[in-house]
């Protein structure tokens, strides 16, 4: 019987997503693809989830497409497929990251071991990226005969690390270890194996604090101030997402709890 390439844990509004084919690096294979595009399609109406923290089982977050199961399902010396299937399945692979960007709960990606290819993708479209000391992250297309940029890749590497870093990455392929990735702000701290998902922890508790509707507009302004043609643009949708968050009573009971020196309690209101 075939393993559940994926699973979910849903633990007081976070779930804790696990990629779930240790013995393959979890490399990504057509199951996988599906049901990521599932869970992260199904993110954008759900308000029972708050917080997203993404991990891989084993020792590699993800080793990036599953290049032998593609290979062992094509039949020797059969032709390549069409161009319009095999954009069709690329897409279908870009598609996760987009829906991790316009998902509204905050995405903690926690990387081991090898990040690389459509892996590599997936930790840069989170939120947050915390690596363990035995991370390692490449572009790997540029090294199997492709162009370096994909899945998202050119778009998310220099907005993290700039031109420079970016297109040493993108165009060599060379790996980035853990150290090195923290130097440059590409994740946010390095911590022995093991202790990722302790490390998440205070990011979880801190991003709970927040209102639900508070977390989840500040997600989606920063990732529109991104782009924004003008600081005009991003203070309009500042003030919009502030005039909208101080009507609810979340709000209300935000206040309260800071004047009377507790947790506020929210409900989503």
């Amino acid at each position: 019987m075939t393993a559940t390439p994926l699973i979910v844990e849903h633990v007081d509004g976070v779930d804790w997503v696990t990629l779930n084919r240790p013995d393959s690096l979890n490399a990504l294979d057509d199951q996988m693809i599906d049901a990521l595009n599932q869970y992260f399609g199904d993110l954008a109406r759900n308000s029972r989830t708050r917080i997203v923290v993404l991990k891989g089982a084993g020792r590699a977050f993800c080793a990036g497409l599953d290049l032998k199961e593609t290979m062992s399902r094509r039949p020797p010396n059969a032709p390549p497929p069409s161009v319009a299937d095999a954009l069709a399945h690329q897409r279908s692979i870009a598609d996760i990251v987009m829906l991790m960007r316009r998902c509204p709960q905050p995405i903690i990606a926690l990387v081991q071991g090898a990040a690389s290819g459509g892996g590599f993708a997936l930790a840069l479209a989170a939120d947050i990226r915390i690596a363990a000391k035995s991370a390692r992250m490449n572009c790997a297309f540029i090294r199997l005969g492709l162009g370096g940029c994909d899945i998202g890749t050119s778009y998310f590497l220099p907005r993290l690390v700039g031109v420079s870093v970016a297109s040493e990455l993108i165009l060599t392929g060379r790996f980035i270890h853990a150290d090195r990735a923290h130097a440059v702000g590409l994740v946010s701290e390095v911590v022995e194996d093991g202790e990722l998902e302790a490390a998440a922890a205070p990011y979880v508790e801190s991003m709970l604090a927040a209102s639900p509707l508070g977390l989840r507009l500040s997600k989606e302004c920063l990732n529109m101030s991104v782009d924004a043609s003008s600081i005009e643009a991003v203070i309009a949708m500042e003030d919009r997402n502030q005039v909208l968050t101080s009507r609810s009573e979340d709000f209300k009971e935000g206040v309260r709890a800071f004047l009377e020196k507790r947790k506020p309690v929210y409900r989503n209101a």
